[in-house]
């Protein structure tokens, strides 16, 4: 936000600096989570479910005051598997043109890793309006959540053409290659959110 110092013994007329949003300092990297509802099944449209199954994540509500919501795996012990959700995004008024946009799980495993790999991937694409997309905007690679301890995962983006009022399809994927017989094995993440450069 500008601030302007300002005479008030001033009898004159005030003029002000422009305020036009082109003229505010930019903000960078500004977190914007995604909410829970707005996570759906990839290729149904249908809300996810409260238990993973087959190649969807589920939405955990969590016990309130006990534990907070996540999106999870189901147990994939002894499995090589991938998992999925998608959700809409909307770039708002206040994102810098072009400037630097990330998609960020802080994501990890619950009760046990993977006796291979767990990654967590996106996949990021522009509506062109018309049900019709471009190409992968993602420009990372799968990073991997192959530990108990949850972290930020953080994925780059072309932003060369987006601008505020852009709509974005989103699909994140979970997977897993297991071959122990042990305990349960779940990836998860705990927060999605973007980050923008922001002006405004």
């Amino acid at each position: 936000m500008a601030t302007y110092t300002v005479d008030v013994r001033s009898q004159g007329p005030l003029t002000l600096p422009n305020t036009a949003r082109a003229f505010l300092e930019q903000d960078q990297l500004k977190i914007y989570p995604i909410p829970w509802e707005a996570w759906y099944v990839w290729d149904s449209g249908a809300r996810l479910p409260n238990t993973s199954a087959s190649d969807d994540l589920g939405f955990y509500q969590g016990t309130f005051a006990i534990a907070s919501p996540s999106i999870r795996t189901f147990d994939v012990k002894t499995l090589t598997t991938t998992l999925y959700a998608r959700t809409s995004l909307y770039l708002p008024a206040e994102y810098d043109a072009a400037e630097t946009v990330q998609i960020r799980f802080f994501a990890g495993m619950i009760t046990t890793i993977a006796s291979s790999t767990a990654t967590i991937d996106a996949q990021l694409y522009e509506s062109d309006g018309q049900s019709g997309i471009g190409a992968d905007l993602v420009t990372t690679n799968p990073i991997t959540i192959n530990s108990l301890t949850f972290a930020n995962k953080d994925f780059s983006v072309t932003s060369t053409n987006l601008a505020a009022g852009d709509v974005l399809d989103l699909r994140v994927a979970i997977a897993v290659t297991d071959v122990a017989t042990g305990t349960a094995v779940i990836g998860s993440f705990g927060l999605a959110a973007l980050l923008l450069d922001v002006k405004g």
